[in-house]
Formats: C-alpha cells, structure tokens, sequence
C-alpha cells in the first residue's frame, strides 16, 4: 500500500499545499527586506525568523506542525546550527507585495479548506514569525546605540500582513 503524501491527509493538492509551505519562509525574508539593514542586523532577524519557523513544529496544530516539519527539512534547523543565507531582492517593494498576495491566496484557501482552528493557527503563526523578525534587531542608528526595533517600514509590513490574513 502506498502512503498518502502529507498535503492530502489535510486535503490540499500539491500545489496548495506549496503555498502554504512556502509562506512562512517568504515571510521570514519579506520582513527582513521591508528595511536594509546591515549584515549583521539581517543574520539577526534571520536567526530569529528560522527559530520562529522551527518552533511551528510544536504547535498543538497540525497543520502547522506539519508544514513546520516539512520546512525546516527544507530551510534547515537552527537547532543544528544551520543559518539561511541573506537574500537581498533586487526589488524589496515587489517582493513585499508578492507576499502580500501569497498571503491574501492562502488565506483564501484556508478558509476553503482548513477548520478555523487550523487556518487561526496558521495565520497567527505567519505574524509571529513577522514579529520575530522585525523585533530581532534595532536598525538606524550609530555603534549600536539608539535605533528603533521596528521600524515604519517594518511595523507597516507586519500590519499589512495582519490585514490581509484577517480581511
């Protein structure tokens, strides 16, 4: 007997499923890019991010505990050490709103497909990874002193993801 890939115990196609796997790492990155920051302030927010993803795999959803699994399989576990390049997009403005809609369709099909418990999970998940991110590191300022923790350019991605999960 064949076992059933992981996407269609939940119901979803493989291309579904793609998405909603895919998301959370999108963004983990679009909120490191929504402001330039130095290198090491963006290994910081990616550090964060990647232990924001890791610590899906223990939520009490299953949804979400399995498209954690199956992404950190893919991204890779900072309890082994293992750090995610920085991605610069040449155009972080593209890359925010491509996000968005990504978003916007996934929780579309959430809605579709998932129970509430699970589409609730998943998309409170996403805004804890965005807040992880833009909290991990103070951007602006001088030697590491003064700087805002969230930035506008930040705070307004992560406000602008929460409107498209909830509308």
């Amino acid at each position: 007997m064949t076992e059933q890939p992981v996407f269609s115990t939940f119901g979803f196609s493989d291309e579904e499923w793609g998405l909603l796997v895919g998301l959370p790492h999108a963004v983990l990155t679009a909120a490191t890019a929504a402001e330039t920051d130095s290198t090491r302030r963006t290994m910081a927010e990616n550090a964060a991010g990647l232990e924001a993803i890791s610590t899906g795999r223990e939520a009490p959803s299953p949804l979400v505990s399995a498209i954690a699994v199956e992404l950190v399989s893919r991204v890779g576990d900072p309890e082994t050490g293992e750090e995610l390049p920085i991605i610069a997009p040449p155009d972080p403005r593209a890359m925010l709103a491509d996000v968005l809609g990504r978003a916007k369709e996934a929780a579309a099909l959430l809605a579709a497909k998932a129970d509430e418990g699970d589409a609730g999970a998943y998309k409170h998940w996403l805004l804890t990874i965005a807040d992880e991110v833009v909290s991990a590191a103070r951007s602006g300022g001088v030697f590491g002193i003064g700087g805002e923790v969230v930035t506008e350019s930040e705070r307004r991605f992560r406000d602008e993801l929460s409107h498209v999960l909830t509308d």
